[in-house]
């Protein structure tokens, strides 16, 4: 077993302390060790009501970080040392956003308005601004949906930056390798990753065997089609040949072709959609936002 900061032992004398001291059911608490790989506080936070997170000392700004993206309404439940042990305290997250964590301890955040289902879709307005142009998000809702995420999958999004974002914070048990090209749009996937809080994107420049070879490989991979993409999904293949895909392209040629592509590689389980949204702007005309196609396929 790998070793860990807090061991089996250590999260019961941490419950045994919660439960003596506070009325909360414990039946309810998600237990998070954010010491550990790939473990996401803000989405865990967002998505349940009661979780008891273990962190070590020396994290300066986790509760502002919960803070900024609109967790203050929060309340944490913590002492003051290591041990579970000695006087409980209970203070509303936005009253903590100017403290760290001093002490490598247990504590246990209430969000009132934890959400019970998964959410798709983020507002644009949410992620970091920069280089990037982000898809819109009722296209990127439909994109999730086909990549079908669960807690335990490792995935690779290609030149795809909120669809990465989001969906790490699905995926709390496994990975995701946001492959962007460009600098700038490195530095803004970045810009979300320490945003959001998460710990599970590994931020890469090119798919290819010198940059992913040592990564987790991905069970499903979110790409746009670019003129690298039949050099990528050779070597996707090559490392999985179970990888299932989904393709975005507004590229009607690309899309007609995807058929005869894909089955050079082995995919000959094929489906292709063309997603059409329109908006009504504040004049009541309705405005038509890009029209891509949308390519699932596997073995």
């Amino acid at each position: 077993m790998e070793n860990r900061l807090f061991t089996n032992t250590h999260i019961i004398a941490w419950l045994q302390y919660f439960s003596d001291n506070t009325d909360i059911d414990l039946e309810h608490v998600k237990i998070l060790d954010i010491t550990r790989k790939n473990k996401n506080l803000i989405p865990t936070v967002e998505s349940h009501r009661t979780v008891l997170v273990f962190t070590e000392a020396g994290n300066k700004d986790i509760f502002y970080k919960m803070w900024t993206v609109g967790l203050g309404d929060c309340e944490v439940i913590y002492n003051e040392g290591s041990e579970p042990s000695g006087e409980i305290k209970r203070d509303k997250l936005s009253d903590m956003i100017d403290r760290g964590i001093n002490a490598s301890a247990g504590m246990i955040v209430l969000n009132p308005n934890a959400r019970s289902t998964v959410k798709f879709g983020m507002d644009n307005k949410k992620f970091a601004s920069g280089s990037v142009k982000y898809v819109g998000s009722e296209i990127r809702s439909v994109l999730l949906s086909k990549m079908q995420i669960d807690e335990q999958k490792n995935l690779c999004v290609i030149s795809g930056e909120s669809i990465a974002v989001e969906a790490a914070m699905m995926t709390g048990e496994g990975s995701v390798i946001a492959v962007e090209y460009k600098e700038s749009d490195r530095e803004t996937m970045e810009e979300n990753v320490n945003q959001f809080g998460l710990q599970n994107v590994i931020i890469v420049d090119h798919a290819g065997s010198d940059t992913m070879d040592d990564l987790p490989v991905p069970d499903t991979t979110m790409m746009v089609v670019s003129a690298s993409f039949e050099q990528e999904m050779e070597y996707l293949t090559s490392v999985n040949p179970d990888m299932e895909f989904v393709i975005y392209t507004l590229d009607f040629k690309a899309a007609a072709s995807m058929r005869d592509i894909l089955s050079r590689y082995g995919l000959n389980d094929v489906n292709i959609i063309q997603i059409a949204v329109s908006r009504l702007t504040s004049k009541n005309v309705f405005e038509n936002q890009p029209a891509p196609w949308i390519i699932t396929a596997r073995r």
